[in-house]
């Protein structure tokens, strides 16, 4: 048995062809799909980057594991403490470590565990190539890496290979030899020239004149050609999406090479393959852009594309998670999953013989990175619980409905207060059962905001991205572009959070 785990960073499906875009993203991912089973309803349980990725892999939610965030204690698991043996979870009962135990050579071809100082991550492989370059590679880089090993190790028998791509990740950075793909293509209907104007007199990081986070420039770095660093016009909100979707098509490109070598060895028939991400991307909602900032439909669902020798092909529409993937390819290998694992096995939407599980009926989705929220994710509803705003004026509650509304335009918690009711009771019952079977008495999103909020806009000391310093020249850069009535209410509801001894 073959697998092949494609993880393309920041990926949304609704920029896929196979999940319904207009433009001509992703031909090679597409081809794929239609030899396998494409999830329409997948959702990581914990975002961004970190969080998701500890928690596909461990099998368990941020909330259990401690690893919810970016920065601070909440960007490290929890220790086990007395009860810890010889070596820790992650090294016994991790995805890949169980794939080794059942005679996988486990490899990865990802620069992700250095970026954020996750070494729990390679827990489990037999091998880990790292380009050391932080995220910042292109595909071609990648493939450098990938094209060899392929060579090496195709025709062999009983291998899992992690292949982390990083082309739609900001900035958005495909060399220009790649060309334009998409200049005369139209952008996404919805972004009008009524919402970008909107949203240009919004105040935050990462809405549409702060792309740069806090200013309307790169923080450090080089200035990338395909990445504006603010959206003062049409043109620029082109060049934004235009350098995303060619990303995609650039990762594309090097999905098709993968496949390729596959053939050439004659093993792509038997080889499973896989395609996701690990978290998607906002581009344009809740005047969010280019960043992956929240805990809703944008940032929490991601395509899932599997191709499995013999399996099904066609759409599967139920709500899964994706540590829901662990004991669904337990399962798909005739195994037991780990007992702490807290996903549950969708084997039977990706072969006959599989035994069906029944669907589940919720999700929720957290993000303790740039905002600390959950959300709850039922029918076709979705409930948005914010409990630090990132620095971004959004109320407490929000409910949309995300099949009328796919990109969140449309609030109905005043009019809709008995959703609001029904959603933040499904919150509630899913945190007393996640408390109950916690090791400590402590959630971890709480420990983020004990700690001055998430890592990507904190109050606590002069290092951190939203440090007070920091926090002042923004309401100064608000006030000058225009933006005073914002500047005014982040005044007022952090200014009592500022440390004691700071002055203007």
């Amino acid at each position: 048995m073959r697998i092949l785990y494609v993880d393309i960073d920041s990926l949304r499906p609704d920029h896929l062809g196979c999940y319904g875009y207009h433009r001509p993203t992703s031909p090679n991912i597409d081809a794929i799909a239609e030899e396998g089973v494409r999830f329409d309803q997948y959702y990581v349980s914990d975002a961004p980057c970190l969080p998701s990725r500890t928690a596909f892999y461990s099998g368990r939610f941020g909330i259990q594991t401690g690893v919810v965030g970016h920065g601070g204690t909440a960007a490290a698991p929890r220790g086990e403490g007395p009860r810890r043996g010889f070596t820790d979870r992650f090294g016994t009962d991790s995805l890949p470590r169980f794939l080794q135990q059942r005679g996988f050579h486990t490899a990865m071809v990802s620069t992700f565990g250095q970026r954020h100082g996750a070494h729990w991550f390679y827990a489990g492989f037999n091998e880990i190539h790292n380009l050391g370059t932080a995220g910042l590679e292109t595909a071609a880089e990648v493939w450098s890496l990938v094209g060899p090993w392929l060579s090496r190790q195709a025709r062999s028998d009983h291998w899992f290979l992690h292949v982390n791509l990083w082309d739609p990740h900001t900035p958005y950075r495909t060399p220009p030899s790649f060309g334009e793909p998409f200049a005369s293509e139209p952008l996404p209907a919805w972004l009008t020239r009524e919402t970008l104007a909107a949203h240009q007199r919004l105040a935050g990081p990462h809405t549409a004149l702060d792309l740069g986070m806090y200013e309307g420039r790169p923080a450090s770095g080089p200035d990338w050609p395909r990445h504006p660093w603010s959206l003062a016009s049409e043109a620029d909100l082109r060049r934004l999406i235009d350098g995303y979707d060619t990303g995609v098509k650039f990762a594309d490109a090097y999905v098709g090479k993968i496949v390729a070598e596959l053939a050439a060895a004659g093993v792509y028939d038997d080889t499973a393959i896989v395609i996701s991400a690990d978290h998607g991307e906002n581009l344009g909602e809740l005047g969010i852009y280019a960043e992956h900032g929240t805990a809703d439909v944008p940032t929490c669902r991601v395509p899932l594309i599997v191709k499995w020798p013999g399996g099904r092909t066609g759409v599967d529409a139920d709500l899964h998670y994706h540590l829901d993937f662990a004991p669904t390819l337990a399962a798909l290998l005739g195994a037991s999953p780990s007992p702490l694992w807290h996903g549950q096995s969708f084997a039977a939407a990706v072969r006959a013989d599989a035994p069906a599980v029944p669907a589940r009926r919720e999700l929720v989705l957290s993000q303790c990175a740039h905002v600390a929220q959950r959300s709850v994710r039922w029918d076709r509803w979705l409930y948005l619980r914010t409990y630090h705003d990132g620095f971004r004026p959004l109320p407490p509650e929000l409910v949309f409905d995300v099949v009328a509304d796919p990109h969140e335009q449309v609030d109905l918690s005043a009019r809709r207060p008995d959703l609001r009711h029904e959603g933040a009771w499904r919150l509630a019952r899913w945190h007393a059962e996640q408390l109950q079977g916690l090791d400590s008495d402590r959630d971890p999103l709480w420990t983020v905001v004990r700690e001055g909020g998430p890592y990507h806009a904190r109050l606590t000391s002069p290092g951190d991205p939203g440090s007070p310093e920091a926090f002042y020249r923004y309401l100064e850069r608000l006030e000058a572009t225009g933006r005073g009535e914002g500047a005014a209410r982040l005044w007022e509801r952090y200014a009592p959070f500022l440390p004691a001894n700071y002055e203007i």
